[in-house]
């Protein structure tokens, strides 16, 4: 095991004032120069991955997709398809006061575990059961997928092991699926992880480990059990490639779904998406898929808690995995459990900075007054995490500097579109969410 070099913080404070910002847990806006200066083809190219992988990911989704309308009735409504509503939220925007037109991408309604881990987590699981199925035999390319739906194949997939360190819900995803193809699963969860969530993958027979610490050891101690085990297959939030091209498929998808809603963006007047980050696996594929449809039409701009800007540190000093928010006194703590990660993931902060235009932090109780005001102003309920990036059209329009970098001022800025990636929340219980519901009214 390599041990991390600490890094010299108060050279790094010196070189990049910011972090005085950070440390302080200030609610700050930061974009990057690096982005706003290249096209989308050029940083598409530094990612290293194509067109045909994504659409090679798509493809394998759709032969799964009868197999997972079988074994889902929530997923046989889409035909198996995992893919989520984009709705309208002029009320909240009204209320927010809010630049542009406001749009809510509910991945926190996908089928399965009702998040965006849904898309990668699940999606690894079925490439990984593909493989092993198509090495044994018990299927071809060209079968019926629902065949996988059967003792035989459970039997199978139970001589081998999965497993993940997660704060919840990229957990959630992957023990629910990998149990129910019959592998036996194993969820390590660090102690920011809701308690509902370890009761739900433990209903479905998953093994759940639980550490007093965080995301980062709950990951290594997933990473250790798969180590010198051939049976066993450790999902990577922080470095799959495959995992990546789950969430990547979005893109592509998501494109087709603004056609149906007339939201046609340009280069001109761009489409802006705000995507709640934690570690970055998610936001990072399908920020990726966004960038490959619809290219330089779309900004991507990543939302993290104050208690964690795991991402932003490591863009902004350049030293991606190799520090912390640890290593400068924050403490990692937030409300927002989904987003609790110290560390961010080195390939996507590496490989994706030049398709970041920017990010932005938020205090959690803003967290709680943003999911109450959802509820009240358009029925919608989600999880803290999710909020991140509701206040997303108003950080961009507080900032001349960017909009100038984008020949946009405050007019243009309003005749473009805004999509907030709400990416958890329908499968939190009725008493849980009416807890958070109530502390956010209490702190307007």
């Amino acid at each position: 095991m390599t041990v991390q070099k600490a890094p010299d913080t108060a050279a790094l404070t010196e070189q990049f004032p910011l972090i005085k910002d950070l440390q302080a847990l200030k609610e700050l806006s930061w974009f990057n120069p690096a982005a706003t200066a290249t096209i989308a083809t050029d940083g598409l190219a530094r990612v290293g991955l194509t067109d045909a992988a994504i659409q090679d990911a798509a493809d394998r989704l759709k032969r799964f997709a009868p197999y997972l309308a079988e074994v889902f009735p929530d997923a046989a409504r889409t035909y198996g398809i995992l893919e989520s509503p984009l709705v309208g939220v002029p009320v909240l925007q009204a209320t927010l006061n809010q630049p542009g037109q406001l749009w809510a991408k509910l991945d926190s309604h996908l089928p399965i575990s009702g998040s965006i881990k849904a898309r990668g987590g699940i999606y690894e699981v079925l490439a990984h059961a593909e493989k092993i199925a198509l090495e044994a035999g018990l299927i071809t390319i060209d079968s019926d997928y629902r065949e996988l739906n059967s003792e035989q194949a459970r039997e199978m997939f139970s001589q081998y092991k999965v497993a993940v360190g997660s704060t919840g819900n990229l957990g959630l995803s992957i023990g629910i699926m990998s149990a129910t193809l019959g592998f036996q699963a194993s969820v390590h969860m660090s102690a920011d992880a809701r308690q509902w969530k370890k009761d739900k993958l433990r209903e479905h027979g998953v093994n759940v480990v639980e550490y007093d610490s965080d995301y980062s050891v709950a990951v290594a101690e997933g990473r250790a059990e798969a180590e010198g085990d051939p049976t066993t297959h450790f999902v990577d939030d922080e470095n799959s490639v495959t995992l990546f091209l789950g969430y990547a498929v979005a893109g592509a998808r998501f494109a087709g779904q603004l056609a149906t809603y007339d939201i046609r963006p340009t280069v001109e007047r761009p489409l802006f998406v705000y995507l709640p980050c934690g570690v970055g696996g998610g936001p990072g594929g399908v920020a990726f898929g966004l960038k490959a449809a619809l290219g330089d039409a779309v900004r991507c701009i990543f939302a993290e808690p104050t208690h964690s800007p795991a991402m932003l540190l490591g863009v902004h000093t350049g030293l991606h995995d190799r520090v912390s928010v640890q290593d400068f006194g924050i403490d990692n703590l937030t409300a927002a459990d989904g987003l609790a990660v110290g560390r961010p993931s080195g390939f996507v902060g590496s490989r994706m900075e030049l398709l970041l235009d920017g990010f932005f932090t938020i205090d959690d109780d803003n967290l709680y007054r943003l999911i109450s005001l959802l509820d009240e102003t358009e029925g919608l309920r989600i999880e803290p995490s999710a909020a991140a990036g509701l206040t997303g059209p108003a950080r961009v329009a507080q900032d001349p500097e960017y909009l100038a970098s984008l020949d946009l001022d405050a007019d243009s800025l309003a005749e473009c579109a805004h999509v907030a990636w709400i990416t958890g929340g329908s499968m939190v219980p009725e008493a849980e969410m009416d807890t958070y519901l109530e502390k956010g009214k209490s702190l307007r």
